[in-house]
């Protein structure tokens, strides 16, 4: 792909997950009362019926453990040792740099925006730090992204690779609800900047268009090199 197209791509992207994000990051930071008011309801409500189903707590405790942003970081370690060895090198490189700027944006944006987590008198969990974006929703998407992006030429049905990543980022950001310990729109703030960090660097690194590599993957030289 032409420099200019590859600009181009990159560009659309931003608007079209970026500009969400940079809108809702901006609500937050204005304390927008509407959407303030509709984060304490849901927030108050998902709190009650956690409460009432201790056994479903459990269940996120034990989830958003294990798919936690080191976990999955090392997890993606892996990965990139995995294709450095099969000489994959700049699948590699894209996953690092996709996982260390996504990691170090959300980490900025924390401070930045330093806005408070939920508050009760008798919370089922508790978490340390600033709560916009979600760490756990951003790294659970951006693994996913990577993850899928990079194995995507090994698998013949591919629609199942995609819902397994859809799974994972989904419920890992809904558990950090469950748990009361993010406000919803941190949670789709931290789902929204993993995908326009994935597919910025996706669309960055290869020399294709944005939908054949969601189509086939960052290296669809892989599935060869898997046979």
């Amino acid at each position: 792909m032409r420099l200019g197209l590859r600009v181009t791509t990159v560009a659309v992207i931003a608007v079209a997950v970026l500009v969400p994000f940079a809108l809702l990051a901006v609500l937050v930071a204005g304390d927008w009362a509407p959407l303030h008011e509709g984060d304490a309801s849901v927030t108050q409500a998902v709190h009650e019926w956690a409460l009432r189903h201790p056994g479903w707590v459990d269940v996120s405790v034990w989830w958003t453990n294990i798919f936690a942003p080191w976990p999955l970081r090392a997890a993606a370690l892996v990965l990139v040792i995995w294709l450095w060895r099969r000489r994959h090198r700049g699948a590699a490189l894209w996953v690092v740099t996709t996982m260390a700027a996504g990691g170090i944006l959300g980490a900025l944006l924390k401070l930045l925006v330093e806005r408070h987590r939920p508050s009760f008198l008798d919370p089922v969990a508790r978490a340390a730090g600033f709560s916009f974006p979600s760490g756990h929703a951003l790294n659970a998407a951006l693994a996913a992204g990577v993850f899928v992006l990079v194995l995507l030429p090994i698998f013949r049905h591919r629609w199942p690779v995609w819902a397994a990543a859809a799974v994972v980022a989904g419920l890992t950001g809904l558990t950090r609800i469950v748990l009361g310990v993010h406000w919803t729109s941190d949670v789709v703030a931290g789902w929204l900047l993993g995908v326009a960090v994935v597919a910025a660097t996706a669309a960055a690194f290869t020399h294709r268009g944005l939908l054949p590599v969601v189509e086939q993957g960052v290296d669809p030289g892989l599935a060869a090199a898997t046979r």
